[in-house]
């Protein structure tokens, strides 16, 4: 059960990152006038920074029930639950719960908790 739990964490937090990605490109950049273009571009890159730092965790949280250490389960998942769990809670602050991310990123610390 606990790796299911972890395994359902990885699942959710690549989805998360893959609709953050594509939302941010086909929704809010797509519409955005940001000048210089230089400042355009780097706003991109950093926008896609946080959905490339998500699927990595994703990866790390699938794989964690094929690694044979306790102490690496414990540190992935802690480090997940400490990521995810700060995401939501700044998402729900800064929006006052109006924006669904902070629910599926509390997901994802709660199913990573579980599977630790």
């Amino acid at each position: 059960m606990r790796d299911l739990a972890i395994q359902a964490a990885g699942g959710l937090a690549i989805l998360a990152a893959v609709v953050h990605g594509v939302l941010g490109e086909t929704r809010i950049f797509a519409r955005a006038r940001i000048e210089p273009a230089w400042i355009r571009l780097l706003l991109r890159l950093v926008w896609q920074c946080g959905a490339v730092a998500w699927v990595g965790f994703g990866v790390l949280l699938l794989a964690v029930p094929y690694m044979d250490s306790q102490s690496a389960r414990l540190w992935i998942a802690g480090a997940a639950v400490a990521t995810y769990g700060g995401g939501a809670i700044g998402n729900a602050w800064a929006t006052r719960g109006r924006h669904f991310g902070w629910m599926i990123l509390t997901a994802v610390s709660v199913l990573a908790l579980a599977g630790a």
